[in-house]
């Protein structure tokens, strides 16, 4: 992005295996350490990371709450702690260039006694190495080939309007989008249900109910209403960027008003409009106090966020 590697590269691993019970000052330069979720301290990687210690690879494991099972009430707590740390450690990883392999995996019974031995070894002084034996990951990739540019593939819908017979004129244009793709640290990780999956489908019931109504000239309105599903939504918003390009200056003159929908479905009853312009606009207010009437009949709030956009900055 912008000439900078940006997300994830293909990374082998063939090193003995180690837990966090090793002695200080050990050269772990050929070592997989293998963190448990729950035992992560994020200092501990932070430090590693920011002052480029020698390290041979790092395993975490995730909690199997953290799977697609669901638990009681002391697991959803625990869920929800975990889910932070994750959080915070994905930002790490995300926005530092590491210089070692980090994978993920899920807890189990297998690999929970695997790491009993290692940390058993690890407590009697007897780390694995090619004499000694042990435990030893490989994991054996191709040389990761720069990703130079990535396709980005939109998808667009079209509902004409109803002109007038003195309507020379083109009729004014609704844009509906959201963007549909996901991003992870670990890229089989990612979990997109709002972000953007809720967008989605919101937009997907729009289409289908717009279309219903536009199929019959009696019920069909004097705006053409546009679609669109775009990618590269964590990639600068690079899909859309294309999107725009694309169209002709007819078509984007005419555009009177563009929603995007995005991260919609993790509200307590309550919705945000983001807005680049002052929420006292006339324009802005007549849209907040439309959404706001309706909400209200839903027993909903709906919430406005006024944040001015920098058109100079490339991100």
């Amino acid at each position: 992005m912008s000439g900078s590697p940006f997300g994830s590269r293909f990374a082998a691993l063939n090193h003995h295996a180690a837990s966090l019970h090793f002695p200080p000052g050990v050269d772990l330069s050929r070592t997989v350490l293998i963190i448990p979720l729950r035992e992560l301290n994020i200092t501990f990687v932070r430090e590693y990371i920011n002052q480029k210690k020698p390290l041979g690879g790092l395993l975490v494991l995730l909690p199997e709450v953290l799977s697609f099972k669901t638990g009681g009430n002391k697991q959803v707590h625990e869920k929800e702690k975990m889910k932070n740390l994750l959080a915070e450690l994905e930002r790490l990883l995300v926005h530092s260039n590491i210089p070692y392999p980090v994978y993920f995996a899920f807890e189990n019974d297998e690999i929970d006694t695997v790491l009993a031995d290692i940390k058993k070894n690890d407590l009697m002084g007897q780390p694995a190495t090619a004499t000694t034996g042990g435990y030893k990951f490989v994991i054996p990739t191709a040389e990761p080939k720069k990703v130079a540019s990535p396709t980005m593939t939109n998808i667009q819908g079209w509902l004409s309007g109803l002109k007038t017979d003195g309507d020379a004129n083109q009729l004014p244009t609704i844009a509906i989008v959201a963007s549909y793709d996901t991003f992870g640290a670990a890229p089989a990780l990612s979990v997109g249900s709002d972000s953007n999956g809720s967008g989605i489908v919101a937009l997907l019931e729009i289409a289908r109910l717009f279309s219903l109504l536009y199929s019959n000239p009696k019920t069909r309105g004097r705006y053409n209403l546009l679609f669109g599903l775009t990618s590269g939504g964590p990639y600068n918003y690079n899909g859309t960027q294309k999107w725009l390009r694309s169209f002709d200056q007819r078509l984007r003159e005419s555009i009177d008003y563009a929603i995007c929908l995005n991260s919609i479905g993790s509200w307590d009853n309550e919705l945000w409009i983001h807005v680049s312009k002052p929420p006292e606009n006339a324009y802005i207010k007549q849209i907040f106090e439309g959404l706001s009437n309706v909400a209200e009949e839903l027993d909903l709030k709906v919430g406005l966020k006024h944040k001015k956009i920098n058109i100079s900055n490339p991100r």
